[in-house]
């Protein structure tokens, strides 16, 4: 199994993300958080994170995704459009949830793909919290759907959280077939299947 870069930042919401890192963990693959800086990260409630790895540091490593959640932090360093590049041009998975679609359109992937997030629209709220003067999603490929699976990007609604980390899993084929997978989705959902 390799390596699975999780793109982490102050004020994330890192609940999207954790039954995901979970998940695929305990499948074997290397959990390894990035940011931009060697510092802890705090989340929206306060809990602190300390980074593996700086995102410059692990463009040149050969990992298998990169998974960003969403927040509010509007950051956008040249390191991580390069290395969001690098993963889709060798058909890696991108996955992204919430808001965190915001980085795949910023650097330009979701011109070529389907996709979702809760921001449904752009507003002056978005605006001023990511510091954007203007909506940098393609919305003519936006989805309204809790989970959208294009090729090797997968993107998600932010209530979404439990869908997108069985898609993630899916895309690493982890499940034996279609109806292991639903099965499994369910028990996590409270469904009897």
């Amino acid at each position: 199994m390799g390596k699975i870069a999780f793109f982490i930042y102050d004020d994330m919401a890192d609940f999207e993300i954790t039954f995901a890192a979970h998940l695929l963990g305990t499948n074997g693959y290397e959990i390894v958080t990035i940011a931009y800086e060697d510092k802890l990260i705090r989340n929206k409630t306060g809990v602190q994170y300390k980074p593996l790895k700086q995102v410059k540091d692990i463009i040149n490593e050969d990992i298998e995704g990169l998974i960003i959640t969403g927040g509010w932090n509007g950051e956008i360093r040249p390191e991580l459009m390069d290395l969001i590049h690098k993963v889709n041009s060798k058909d890696k998975l991108l996955a992204a949830i919430c808001a965190g679609p915001r980085y795949l359109a910023k650097a330009g992937i979701l011109n070529s793909f389907k996709y979702t997030t809760s921001i449904s629209e752009w507003t002056e709220t978005h605006n001023q919290n990511f510091g954007d003067d203007k909506d940098p999603f393609p919305r003519e490929n936006y989805i309204f759907d809790k989970v959208i699976r294009d090729r090797n990007v997968i993107t998600a609604q932010g209530t979404a959280f439990i869908d997108f980390a069985v898609e993630i899993c899916d895309w690493f084929k982890l499940f034996k077939d279609n109806e292991e997978k639903v099965s499994f989705l369910n028990s996590f959902k409270g469904i009897d299947c």
